[in-house]
């Protein structure tokens, strides 16, 4: 019964049906919202393993997350893309002053 599981174990589970039909591209909405940081790590592992085999879309509002697990991002504010680029690129030099205001916390 997947009720008894804890929050991470729930999340990897999700994957694991997801995975069991081979899709193309995995989609995690907010994968680790809501887990401690032991979990958090285990699914970021996680994706660090599956990175090779699939095609892996997050959305998330944690930037640290992004900038460790991601190749590339994009900002998109109110629906709209603002800026996209490699993960190295948007967040050390970013060319929007919205994305850089973004990242640097000045506004969420």
């Amino acid at each position: 019964n997947a009720l008894g599981l804890s929050g991470g174990q729930q999340q990897r589970m999700c994957v694991a049906r997801t995975l069991a039909v081979e899709p193309e591209v995995l989609l995690l909405d907010e994968p680790t919202s809501a887990l401690d940081p032991k979990a958090t790590a285990k699914i970021e592992d996680l994706i660090q393993e599956l990175r090779g085999s699939y095609t892996i879309m997050i959305v998330t509002h944690n930037m640290q997350q992004a900038s460790r697990v991601s190749d590339y991002t994009m900002f998109f504010y109110e629906g709209l893309l603002v800026e996209h680029a490699s993960t190295a690129q948007l967040f050390t030099n970013p060319k929007d002053q919205m994305t850089e205001d973004y990242i640097t916390g000045r506004f969420s």
